[in-house]
Protein backbone atom coordinates (compact mmCIF):
# COMPACT_ATOMS: atom_id res chain seq x y z
CA UNK A 1 0.00 0.00 0.00
CA UNK A 2 2.59 2.54 1.10
CA UNK A 3 4.78 1.72 -2.39
CA UNK A 4 1.55 2.58 -4.20
CA UNK A 5 1.25 5.59 -2.85
CA UNK A 6 4.53 7.04 -3.51
CA UNK A 7 4.22 5.80 -7.21
CA UNK A 8 0.79 7.42 -7.46
CA UNK A 9 2.21 10.60 -5.65
CA UNK A 10 4.44 10.59 -7.85
CA UNK A 11 2.73 10.14 -11.14
CA UNK A 12 0.65 12.72 -9.78
CA UNK A 13 3.28 15.65 -9.25
CA UNK A 14 5.15 13.98 -12.69
CA UNK A 15 1.64 15.44 -14.37
CA UNK A 16 1.09 19.07 -12.12
CA UNK A 17 5.02 19.88 -13.00
CA UNK A 18 4.29 18.85 -16.65
CA UNK A 19 1.38 21.10 -17.32
CA UNK A 20 2.72 23.71 -14.77
CA UNK A 21 6.06 23.52 -17.71
CA UNK A 22 3.79 23.62 -20.90
CA UNK A 23 1.55 26.26 -19.25
CA UNK A 24 5.07 28.38 -18.83
CA UNK A 25 6.33 27.71 -22.51
CA UNK A 26 2.85 29.09 -23.59
CA UNK A 27 3.34 32.01 -21.50
CA UNK A 28 6.91 32.55 -23.09
CA UNK A 29 5.56 32.11 -26.81
CA UNK A 30 2.79 34.91 -26.32
CA UNK A 31 5.57 37.00 -25.35
CA UNK A 32 8.00 36.24 -28.03
CA UNK A 33 5.05 35.78 -30.90
CA UNK A 34 2.08 38.00 -29.95
CA UNK A 35 0.98 41.21 -31.15
CA UNK A 36 0.91 43.97 -28.96
CA UNK A 37 -1.78 46.13 -28.54
CA UNK A 38 -2.84 48.59 -26.09
CA UNK A 39 -6.48 48.64 -24.07
CA UNK A 40 -7.83 51.76 -22.80
CA UNK A 41 -8.36 51.90 -18.97
CA UNK A 42 -11.53 52.80 -17.47
CA UNK A 43 -11.74 55.56 -15.51
CA UNK A 44 -11.91 54.47 -11.88
CA UNK A 45 -12.24 56.63 -8.58
CA UNK A 46 -8.29 56.61 -7.88
CA UNK A 47 -8.77 55.65 -4.08
CA UNK A 48 -10.23 52.37 -4.98
CA UNK A 49 -7.70 51.80 -7.46
CA UNK A 50 -4.84 51.59 -5.32
CA UNK A 51 -5.34 49.12 -2.37
CA UNK A 52 -1.20 48.13 -1.32
CA UNK A 53 1.00 47.27 -3.60
CA UNK A 54 -1.60 46.58 -6.38
CA UNK A 55 -3.78 48.23 -8.88
CA UNK A 56 -6.98 47.28 -9.92
CA UNK A 57 -7.32 47.01 -13.90
CA UNK A 58 -10.47 47.79 -15.79
CA UNK A 59 -11.15 47.91 -19.51
CA UNK A 60 -12.87 50.95 -21.21
CA UNK A 61 -14.22 48.26 -23.45
CA UNK A 62 -15.73 46.37 -21.60
CA UNK A 63 -18.02 49.18 -20.58
CA UNK A 64 -21.45 50.25 -21.26
CA UNK A 65 -21.92 46.68 -22.03
CA UNK A 66 -25.24 44.07 -20.65
CA UNK A 67 -22.92 41.87 -19.55
CA UNK A 68 -25.47 39.26 -18.71
CA UNK A 69 -26.13 38.58 -22.38
CA UNK A 70 -23.54 37.72 -23.12
CA UNK A 71 -22.19 33.91 -22.79
CA UNK A 72 -20.00 33.27 -20.16
CA UNK A 73 -17.01 32.41 -22.19
CA UNK A 74 -16.25 34.04 -25.78
CA UNK A 75 -14.47 36.56 -27.78
CA UNK A 76 -13.77 40.13 -27.90
CA UNK A 77 -13.24 40.57 -31.43
CA UNK A 78 -11.38 44.19 -31.83
CA UNK A 79 -9.23 46.67 -34.13
CA UNK A 80 -6.23 48.08 -33.72
CA UNK A 81 -5.92 52.07 -35.21
CA UNK A 82 -2.76 53.19 -35.95
CA UNK A 83 -0.54 53.75 -32.57
CA UNK A 84 -2.08 50.00 -31.68
CA UNK A 85 -5.13 51.61 -29.38
CA UNK A 86 -8.17 48.70 -29.69
CA UNK A 87 -11.84 49.48 -30.43
CA UNK A 88 -13.99 47.27 -29.78
CA UNK A 89 -16.15 45.63 -32.94
CA UNK A 90 -18.11 43.04 -31.13
CA UNK A 91 -18.68 40.15 -28.82
CA UNK A 92 -19.21 36.48 -30.50
CA UNK A 93 -19.06 33.26 -29.01
CA UNK A 94 -17.09 31.22 -31.43
CA UNK A 95 -13.22 32.08 -32.63
CA UNK A 96 -14.95 32.70 -35.86
CA UNK A 97 -15.98 34.64 -37.98
CA UNK A 98 -13.39 36.82 -38.19
CA UNK A 99 -12.63 39.75 -41.13
CA UNK A 100 -8.92 41.28 -42.24
CA UNK A 101 -7.51 43.21 -39.37
CA UNK A 102 -9.88 41.74 -36.64
CA UNK A 103 -8.28 40.03 -33.46
CA UNK A 104 -9.63 37.81 -30.80
CA UNK A 105 -8.98 38.33 -26.94
CA UNK A 106 -10.40 35.53 -24.83
CA UNK A 107 -13.02 36.69 -22.11
CA UNK A 108 -14.57 35.05 -19.59
CA UNK A 109 -17.79 36.20 -17.17
CA UNK A 110 -17.67 35.06 -13.89
CA UNK A 111 -20.93 36.61 -12.71
CA UNK A 112 -23.46 38.74 -13.97
CA UNK A 113 -21.78 42.05 -13.48
CA UNK A 114 -18.44 41.96 -14.37
CA UNK A 115 -16.07 40.62 -17.62
CA UNK A 116 -12.69 39.71 -17.47
CA UNK A 117 -10.57 40.49 -20.11
CA UNK A 118 -7.47 39.62 -19.23
CA UNK A 119 -4.85 40.87 -16.39
CA UNK A 120 -7.68 42.69 -13.63
CA UNK A 121 -4.82 43.99 -11.78
CA UNK A 122 -1.64 44.81 -11.97
CA UNK A 123 1.15 44.69 -9.04
CA UNK A 124 3.99 46.75 -8.42
CA UNK A 125 7.08 47.72 -6.34
CA UNK A 126 5.34 49.28 -2.74
CA UNK A 127 5.90 52.64 -2.80
CA UNK A 128 4.91 53.22 -6.13
CA UNK A 129 1.44 54.23 -6.03
CA UNK A 130 1.96 57.88 -7.52
CA UNK A 131 4.04 56.62 -10.48
CA UNK A 132 1.50 53.82 -11.77
CA UNK A 133 -1.54 56.54 -11.10
CA UNK A 134 -0.55 58.36 -14.36
CA UNK A 135 -1.41 54.44 -16.64
CA UNK A 136 -4.10 55.16 -19.63
CA UNK A 137 -3.43 52.24 -21.34
CA UNK A 138 -2.80 48.55 -20.46
CA UNK A 139 -0.25 46.85 -23.28
CA UNK A 140 -1.03 42.94 -23.50
CA UNK A 141 0.50 40.54 -25.91
CA UNK A 142 -2.21 38.10 -28.17
CA UNK A 143 -1.86 35.17 -30.44
CA UNK A 144 -3.95 34.39 -32.54
CA UNK A 145 -6.18 31.87 -30.43
CA UNK A 146 -7.03 35.53 -28.01
CA UNK A 147 -5.01 34.24 -25.44
CA UNK A 148 -3.95 37.34 -23.97
CA UNK A 149 -0.88 38.37 -21.53
CA UNK A 150 -0.49 41.67 -19.80
CA UNK A 151 2.65 43.22 -20.22
CA UNK A 152 2.68 46.53 -18.90
CA UNK A 153 1.10 50.18 -17.91
CA UNK A 154 1.76 52.90 -20.28
CA UNK A 155 0.78 55.91 -20.05
CA UNK A 156 -1.00 58.56 -22.17
CA UNK A 157 1.76 58.72 -25.13
CA UNK A 158 1.65 55.35 -24.80
CA UNK A 159 5.24 55.41 -22.78
CA UNK A 160 5.85 52.49 -20.48
CA UNK A 161 5.33 53.22 -17.08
Amino acid sequence: MKKSSLIIIGINLIILLTYFNYSVFKKEEILKHGQTIYLKLAPVDPRSLMQGDFMDLRYELSNDIVVDSLSSRGYCVVKMNAEGIAQLVRFQKEKLPLKNEEHLIAYTRPDKFRLNIGAESYFFQEGKADHFAEAAFGGIKIDQHGNSLLIGLYDKKLNKL
